[in-house]
């Protein structure tokens, strides 16, 4: 099981011109066989920051009854890792995450997708009045009654310019977990956490605001790869209606490290709805 470093895996390239002889498509060719298959996918160019943002996705098609992960996998598995190595006109890729499923199975509980699924890509430009060539290698792991480990190549170039896959990557963006401080007034949020140091092993006491009835999902990452943290456990006691208490046991640290004062990356699933805080630990 391994973590991630907080906020969107953001992938920094050495910068190279673009070939001339590079045209824009709306996808790559698919890279797989019958049990899993990537490409990517291009969607039009934003704004953010007062910058062009090239916009595009990674779509992993499945197998029925097969499963990939998450960027923090759970009990077992290996998380996606990304190349963008050989890119033309990239500053940087940032990978982001559609809200992940707790999966039960024979391997235990993993978290990822036993659905198609498409990771959106904000890739920033050298020059935002070029074009750019991407061109990625995916190492991946599939489940079924067998893991598999999966390498898939891509390359595509991205122009800005509106596409076919518009609505696919569209409806990724929306699927990833917003960004909120903690106690956010929102119909989902994650409330007050408080250490418990006398359980043994310790562990965190987290409250989650959510619509009475809706269940909720809660996923808990430490601040390096190198934390282990197990799922959070659901509670039976609650301070308030509408309040879903977890706990997290502080197991799976590295050896030496201390939880005072470490960051938490928190992730609530709740429907269609999905937010992510990141809280320290006193």
């Amino acid at each position: 099981m391994r973590g991630v470093p907080l906020f969107a895996t953001i992938v920094a390239l050495p910068i190279l011109g673009l070939s001339p002889a590079v045209q824009a498509a709306d996808v790559s060719a698919w890279d797989g066989d019958e049990h899993s298959a990537a490409r990517l996918i291009a969607a039009a160019a934003t704004h953010a920051d007062g910058a062009r943002l090239y916009r595009a996705g990674v779509e992993i098609r499945l197998a029925p009854g097969w499963k990939t992960y998450w960027r923090y996998p759970g009990d077992a598995g290996i998380p996606p890792s990304f190349d963008f190595a050989g890119s033309e006109n990239v500053k940087s890729v940032a990978v982001l995450w559609p809200a992940p499923r707790k999966i039960a199975d024979s391997e235990g509980v993993t978290i990822g997708y036993k659905t198609n699924v498409v990771l959106p890509l904000h890739v920033v430009p050298a020059d935002a009045g070029k074009p750019v060539a991407l061109r990625m290698t995916l190492d991946y792991a599939i489940c079924e009654r067998l893991c598999v480990p999966v390498r898939a190549k891509a390359a595509l170039t991205l122009d800005g310019a509106p596409k076919t896959t518009d609505e696919a990557v569209s409806a990724a963006e929306k699927r990833v977990p917003v960004r909120q401080a903690q106690n956010a007034a929102s119909p989902l949020s994650v409330g007050r956490t408080v250490v418990d140091a006398a359980s043994k092993p310790p562990r965190v006491l987290v409250d989650i605001a959510a619509p009475a009835g809706s269940p909720v999902t809660l996923f808990a990452e430490g601040p390096t790869p190198e934390w282990a943290l197990p799922l959070p456990e659901p509670l039976r006691d609650a301070t308030g209606p509408g309040i879903r208490r977890f706990s997290i046991v502080l197991d799976g640290l590295p050896a030496g490290a201390a939880y005072n004062g470490a960051a938490l990356r928190l992730t609530a699933v709740s429907g269609e709805r999905a937010v992510e805080t990141v809280i320290r630990l006193d």
